[in-house]
């Protein structure tokens, strides 16, 4: 992380259960240029190296976030992923997909991040409570989105 004291930090876990294999999900995880299909609030991914990209996202507030994206640790066999972020967000993001015990997956999402979008930052503490509201949304938003999609798609690879 680049570091910038005055920049509003945020720290988010989410956890995710979903009714596929873990190799599965991780596989789906991993391949983050298909995540507008089944995520909505991911609106692009455009991919600028094998491992590096740029993404553009927007949850329930009317303002899109740029951000660049490098994955530093792709490990199917631990079920890690690793994301560096900069542009709007600078820090870092982790999927890490187990199995749940009876067939299905448990994924635990980490995020630590400093929020840089130029607008954004004029309200870090009295918008925290709506920017963390925002957040919650778009977690439980991707997790039905990738449930629909592995419902539908699990037998195609």
């Amino acid at each position: 992380m680049k570091g910038r004291a005055s920049a509003a930090r945020y720290r988010f876990t989410a956890g995710w259960s979903l009714p596929a294999p873990p190799a599965a999900v991780f596989r789906v995880l991993a391949e983050p240029g298909g995540y507008p299909r089944w995520w909505r609030e991911v609106r692009e991914v455009t991919p600028t190296g094998p491992d590096s990209g740029r993404c553009r996202f927007r949850s329930v507030l009317p303002v899109a976030l740029r951000v660049t994206v490098r994955a530093v640790r792709r490990d199917a066999a631990a079920g890690v992923l690793l994301v560096e972020l900069g542009g709007h967000l600078d820090g870092w993001l982790s999927w890490t997909v187990t199995g749940d015990g009876n067939g299905g997956a448990s994924v635990r999402i980490e995020q630590d991040t400093a929020l840089l979008h130029p607008l954004l930052r004029r309200f870090p503490r009295p918008a925290r409570p709506v920017f963390r509201a925002n957040h919650a949304v778009m977690m439980r938003s991707g997790e039905r989105g990738l449930r629909a999609w592995l419902r539908t798609h699990l037998d195609d690879g």
